[in-house]
């Protein structure tokens, strides 16, 4: 099976496509799944753009929100972690996983799937050791701190994928993991990287939580981005596999989608080829969700996890009962459903519209993993935000019943059409508002909203510490919300600027055709190439005062190319 890996997409969707199209054509090779590892950027509207941690000049809508409106359809299963510029309210509707568009699949806060019978993992977000032991606290609409909060990945997600005792295959992370520098060519990394030096002198460069991964883990192959640089390594273990071989990790992290930058290579993965090509839960992730769901906080607090020398469980690798309870929950069927559905009114295309007058969304529960939980028997962390919160929209942007697109299956599962077809008659709780065609449109609603009941003591905690000035009301396990939320105003830091970036920005992906033959050579060969100009030394590097804004630079280094 050849799979596509991506660095950092940066919403740069349809350009991946097209330059995957051309590849297949030039080289006469089908390529079977694409794996993105981080900053997606999965916008589908100007509201989305507010959640993003970037500054104003790089909100730019780009092209996902064709694949979410059905304009286009992914060419390929596409399969994506989520980095530190994602559009984080989006993704916060599916903390497990689900589609965000057609053919088009996030793993969530942290997953395994098997794509025919290779076993793929995956760590969303990046490393922040303040936010690390929290709770998933946060919920649209953001403050600043939140907005950059949200995307930290916790113990809980790093804990439960030590759970893991079953070989895998592929592991998705945006960070790399801390000292795989020092597998790999160090010294042409510096040259292409210079302001790496220090870090790589303290050893704080990259995730510790990674790191401990991927010792624990020991997968066959590890990809990530986040650095805007491409960089091999092989990180032996210490371990003797039963071929008396050592085992070894391949790691590849990969550039940026831009013009003459090395963001894509292709690898041909042995898989089960009886088994389609389509995505399936993976069972002994599943068991280990449901396992350790009572350990899921919703506190900003430090949240500790179980640990030797305590009464409770602290171990939790699946047993042959537990995972015969969670095969029977899916009755034998693994396979994961196409059930995507839209939740917000998605951008027009046709429309000038800019983001300079969008607000914060509200926070939206997504019936995918209203559905998942309930099959797994787990709690939505977003979904016990809502019902504990004094100001609840979830999931009411309705569509036009003009627009043939939206149908009624896009709506959320609480919000039900007395006929079919019919978007302006929404049946609600009793005494709530009709919703007319007045409410149509992307603002604070009025309604009887009905949560599932949180299933462990933390979440009845949080609801029993809700405010007193939100009307709730308990009734066999639910809960129902009857206030408004005011929109939050949005305050964005003074972006950095020049002409480079502009320009680097304005050109992003729209590499000419001679390119393109140069990107083939690259991915299939793994020719050496270099770019025009000469090196930078150290001195000359403009200072920043966040490494991450320094990645917008222009990189006028020569390509680094290594054969793993």
């Amino acid at each position: 099976m050849k799979i596509a890996v991506e660095g950092c997409a940066h919403g740069e969707l349809e350009k991946i496509y097209e330059a995957i199209e051309h590849l297949q054509e030039k080289e006469n090779v089908e390529i079977d799944l694409l794996i993105c590892c981080g900053d997606f950027q999965a916008t589908r509207n100007a509201e989305d753009l507010q959640c993003m941690a970037v500054p104003r000049k790089y909100q730019s809508m780009c092209s996902f929100y064709k694949y979410y409106t059905g304009e286009k359809v992914a060419p390929i299963l596409t399969i994506f972690i989520g980095g530190n510029h994602e559009a984080s309210n989006h993704l916060q509707e599916l903390p497990y996983g689900g589609w965000v568009a057609p053919n088009i699949y996030y793993l969530g806060y942290a997953s395994v799937v098997n794509v025919a019978g290779v076993r793929i993992g995956g760590l969303s977000g990046i490393y922040k050791g303040h936010d690390y032991m929290k709770g998933h606290f946060e919920k649209p609409p953001y403050t600043e701190e939140t907005k950059r909060s949200v995307y930290h990945i916790r113990n809980l997600e790093v804990f439960r994928l030590k759970q893991l005792q079953e070989p895998i295959d592929i592991f998705l992370s945006h960070d790399w993991p801390r000292g795989i520098y020092q597998h790999g060519d160090t010294k042409e990394l510096l040259k292409r990287k210079p302001f790496f030096s220090s870090e790589i002198e303290s050893n704080t460069l990259g995730s510790k939580p990674c790191e401990e991964l991927l010792r624990h883990l020991k997968p066959k192959f590890w990809f990530a981005a986040h650095m805007h640089v491409k960089f091999a390594a092989i990180y032996p273990h210490n371990t003797v596999a039963e071929e008396n071989e050592e085992k070894i990790t391949k790691f590849l992290a990969l550039d940026k989608c831009l013009p003459r930058r090395q963001f894509l290579q292709v690898l041909d993965i042995p898989h089960d080829t009886n088994k389609p090509v389509e995505l399936e839960y993976d069972l002994e992730w599943l068991t280990i969700l449901h396992a350790t769901n009572h350990l899921l906080s919703v506190k900003k607090g430090i949240h500790y996890m179980p640990g030797p020398g305590n009464n409770e469980r602290w171990t939790f690798a699946p047993t042959t009962e537990e995972k015969d309870l969670i095969r029977k929950k899916f009755d034998s069927n693994l396979r994961i459903p196409s059930n995507f559905c839209r939740t917000v009114i998605p951008f027009d295309g046709n429309t000038l519209s800019t983001s300079n007058n969008s607000q914060q969304p509200f926070a939206r529960v997504n019936p995918q993993t209203t559905e998942f939980c309930e099959k797994v028997g787990i709690d939505d962390p977003l979904a016990i935000l809502l019902m504990a919160s004094d100001g609840v929209l979830c999931g009411t942007d309705l569509y036009s019943p003009n627009n043939s697109q939206h149908s009624v299956s896009s709506l959320p599962s609480f919000l039900t059409p007395e006929k079919p077809g019919d978007l302006t008659q929404v049946s609600l709780s009793p005494g709530s508002e009709d919703l007319t065609q007045d409410t149509l449109s992307p603002r604070p609603a009025r309604l009887s909203l009905v949560l599932p009941s949180p299933r462990h003591s933390d979440a009845n905690e949080i609801m029993a510490d809700a405010d007193a000035d939100a009307e709730t009301v308990q009734n066999n396990g639910s809960c129902s919300v009857h206030t408004v939320v005011k929109r939050a105003s949005l305050i964005l830091p003074s972006p950095l600027s020049s002409d480079a970036e502009e320009k680097n920005r304005e050109n992003c992906g729209k590499s000419p055709e001679a390119d393109r033959d140069s990107l083939c050579r690259d991915i299939l060969h793994e020719e050496s190439t270099a770019d025009e100009g000469t090196e930078k030394s150290p001195q000359q590097v403009k200072k920043f005062k966040r490494r991450n804004e320094a990645f917008y630079n222009v990189d006028r280094d020569k390509h680094f190319c290594q054969e793993f």
